[in-house]
């Protein structure tokens, strides 16, 4: 393991120490959560980004996508138990 120096604001310090003590955990054991969520939250973001560029061009290219209102109704049913059918893709340009 390395070792990495960082320097933080003494009262950044503080307000990570005493969630440290809340959560009964070390500062280092608090620091290597915090950075570990942080960075595991910055690929999950860039992931969701470079699905959300490839679901345009998709849509872009076949011209089909679903219509909201259906969506809706679709997920709804579903979370409430019910059988629905998915949405069908339709064309939305002429």
């Amino acid at each position: 393991m390395s070792t990495t120096s960082l320097k933080l604001p003494e009262e950044l310090k503080q307000l990570a120490a005493t969630a440290a003590r809340q959560q009964g955990v070390t500062l280092h054991a608090f620091m290597v959560d915090a950075i570990r969520a942080a960075a595991t939250n910055a690929e999950r973001r860039a992931q969701f980004v470079a699905d959300a560029v490839g679901a345009r061009k998709d849509a872009m290219e076949s011209g089909k996508g679903y219509e909201a209102a259906e969506v809706h109704a679709y997920l709804q049913a579903r979370a409430q138990g019910r059988s629905a059918r998915k949405p069908r893709a339709k064309a939305w340009r002429a």
